[in-house]
């Protein structure tokens, strides 16, 4: 596998890139016969932006490491209300290039593109440590902050609106 493989298919786009996550023993990433003090290090974190439904299991399986005693999730869901609305899906776009290299530089995030219907997942982040701590807090605001996501709120009403994100470094005050 090379550093950086990307395959898509339409609307489905998976990165593969290193991340110098230690590998599980028995897994498939790692050679049959390893012993656990013999972890060996190699590329197994993903990156994707899928139109279906988020896996919360399969990118926190990503990350499980015998070296790590935490994995902290965040998972992001639709909500079915904002400043008295009624909610009823978001619409999730993104500039692919651009998001996956910013994302590249966070920890493996799972992000949903297209119609995300009320409490569903619309990103997932997993981060490994040896302790619990405040990896999700930063891996969520610097997504926010630097990954070229775009949000389209669905009213009940037929109506609809584009959300500026505050924490965007390109976002202008008003």
């Amino acid at each position: 596998m090379s550093s950086l493989e990307i395959s898509s298919s339409g609307f489905n786009q998976e990165t593969k890139l290193p991340l110098s996550l230690p590998l599980v023993q028995g897994s498939a990433f790692e050679p049959p016969g390893k012993d656990m003090n013999e972890v060996e290090e190699k590329s197994k974190d993903i990156i994707k932006f899928i139109p279906e439904k988020l896996s919360v299991d399969e990118v926190s399986q990503l990350v499980i490491s015998p070296l790590c005693g935490a994995i902290s999730l965040f998972v992001g869901t639709t909500r079915n209300n904002f400043e008295g609305k009624k909610v009823i899906s978001l619409e999730y776009e993104a500039y692919l290039p651009m998001a996956e290299n910013e994302i590249r530089k966070i920890c493996p995030v799972f992000h949903r593109l297209g119609l995300v219907p009320v409490t569903e997942a619309n990103v997932t982040i997993a981060v490994p440590s040896a302790h619990r701590g405040e990896a999700v807090s930063y891996a969520i605001d610097a997504l926010k902050a630097r990954v070229p996501i775009w949000k389209k709120e669905m009213y009940e009403e037929s109506s609809s609106s584009w959300k500026r994100n505050q924490e965007c470094f390109w976002a202008t005050s008003d």
